[in-house]
């Protein structure tokens, strides 16, 4: 029997970290945006209160089981389905990983926190720590990701680069670019000329592979993407959609379909890369799991993907 996790879910696919290990933090939706372009959908929770939100003995405690058992990841990444910088203890949850097992860590964050110092403290316990950037004033940063009311783009950038100096380990940067909103060269330019300040060790270029928050967050195609690597010092890479590494074994059931299907929208194709298994089977747990009411499909305009009702409010 495979255990079931509350705070940790995958290992999942990660189209810069092979299997990849989640650990969620925060309650559904909790954020400090309401990004167009987030994939879990609008944040009903949009706060910049932090706190201990989910108890650090549980997360460490399931961590522990995991571990113990034999758990294969390629990376233990603290993200979800919220911001996991809200969480006020995040640093603990990154040092209790590093003394149990040599599996590294990683920090995904949207990097609206890194204004507080005790934010860039913590998250240097993180191997690596990958940021986001898809704005260049306050105007973009106030339609593409809907801040706080209380939350200052330059502000945000200076504590990218307090980050920065002070960080011995790997720093990424994820530009999320919308087609037709941040994709005009000359606001690219500008994006880039922000990056290039931070000084990362890598830039990733994204855009909507899964249905986003709103139907007009365009996803811009890949060949004009490619087009604008060269902007980026070091010069960015488009990720891919999934990584093909296999490193990781992972068993396959409802469960943890449905743990991964929470915390992101995925294809059949994706599901069956993910879990080593055959379309044909992962059809029979998609038609049970669509059955009983806890996933529905979502239209991309390309192909179906599939999210648990409960991760989408219904």
């Amino acid at each position: 029997m495979v255990q079931s996790y509350k705070h940790l879910f995958g290992p999942v696919p990660s189209r810069r970290l092979g299997r990849s290990l989640g650990v969620d933090l925060t309650p559904f939706k909790t954020c400090t945006l309401d990004c167009i372009f987030c994939q879990l959908g609008r944040t009903t929770h949009k706060t910049l209160d932090r706190k201990e939100y989910v108890s650090v003995a549980d997360v460490e405690s399931e961590l522990d089981a995991w571990i113990k058992k034999g758990g294969k990841a390629d990376y233990i990444t603290l993200s979800g389905s919220g911001e996991p910088t809200l969480h006020t203890r995040f640093g603990e949850i990154l040092q209790f990983a590093h003394g149990r097992t040599a599996i590294p860590t990683v920090l995904l964050s949207n990097g609206t926190l890194f204004t507080l110092p005790e934010v860039r403290e913590a998250a240097c316990h993180a191997d690596i720590v990958k940021l986001s950037l898809s704005a260049w004033d306050q105007a973009s940063f106030k339609h593409i990701n809907r801040p706080h009311p209380d939350l200052k783009f330059q502000q945000i950038m200076d504590g990218y680069r307090a980050f920065r100096d002070g960080f011995k380990g790997r720093l990424w940067i994820e530009v999320f670019l919308i087609w037709g909103t941040n994709s005009v060269l000359q606001d690219v330019k500008k994006i880039a000329a922000f990056v290039a300040a931070v000084g990362p060790d890598e830039i990733h270029l994204n855009t909507t592979v899964r249905p986003p928050a709103e139907e007009f967050a365009f996803a811009m195609p890949r060949k004009e993407m490619e087009t604008l690597t060269g902007l980026f010092r070091p010069a960015a890479r488009v990720i891919a959609e999934f990584s093909s590494d296999k490193s990781a074994e992972v068993v396959a059931n409802e469960d943890t379909i449905l743990a991964m299907l929470k915390r992101r929208s995925c294809t059949a194709q994706q599901i069956a890369e993910v879990f080593g298994m055959h379309l044909n089977e992962v059809s029979k747990y998609i038609g049970k799991l669509s059955r009983t009411g806890k996933i529905r499909s979502q239209d991309s305009g390309r192909e179906a993907y599939y999210v648990a009702v409960e991760a989408g409010g219904d």
